[in-house]
């Protein structure tokens, strides 16, 4: 799989590396502001209940999924599972094997954007095309 090096616009004004691959993931694949995105995420941590794992969401330092996926959903992006519990590794972080789309892929503590079979993140997190994809989430008209 090609690799190309993709901060989502992170380097702007944040020179801190940190765990925000949600953020940059999500503004690579949607070509939304890192900021923006940063701020959204943020916004809805802040007016979730008190003590939730939305709440505890940062961008710096993590972002739960269940923040994320409602997030994605209302900006016209599914989600579609390719693995399940006890059902072995089905698709692989391989330009072969992944929709020809901009998908966002979550892989093990890792979400990371791929463009036609491209990966665009600070990493080549693909392991060589062996590391397993749980799901990708695509927009819906693609």
């Amino acid at each position: 799989m090609q690799f190309v090096y993709n901060d989502g616009g992170r380097t702007k004004k944040r020179t801190k590396k940190t765990r925000d691959c949600v953020v940059r993931a999500i503004a690579i694949a949607t070509g939304k502001d890192y900021d923006a995105v940063a701020d959204e995420v943020v916004r809805r941590a802040n007016s979730a209940r008190r003590n939730s794992k939305k709440s505890r969401s940062c961008p710096e330092k993590g972002v739960f999924r269940e923040l994320y996926e409602p997030m994605l959903a209302e900006w016209g992006w599914k989600w579609v599972a390719v693995s399940g519990i006890g059902t072995g590794c089905k698709m692989h972080m391989h330009a072969d094997e992944l929709p020809d789309a901009t998908i966002i892929c979550r892989v093990s503590k890792h979400l990371a954007c791929v463009k036609h079979g491209v990966l665009h993140d600070t990493y080549d997190c693909s392991r060589g095309g062996t590391r397993c994809v749980y799901g990708y989430f695509i927009k819906e008209n693609e």
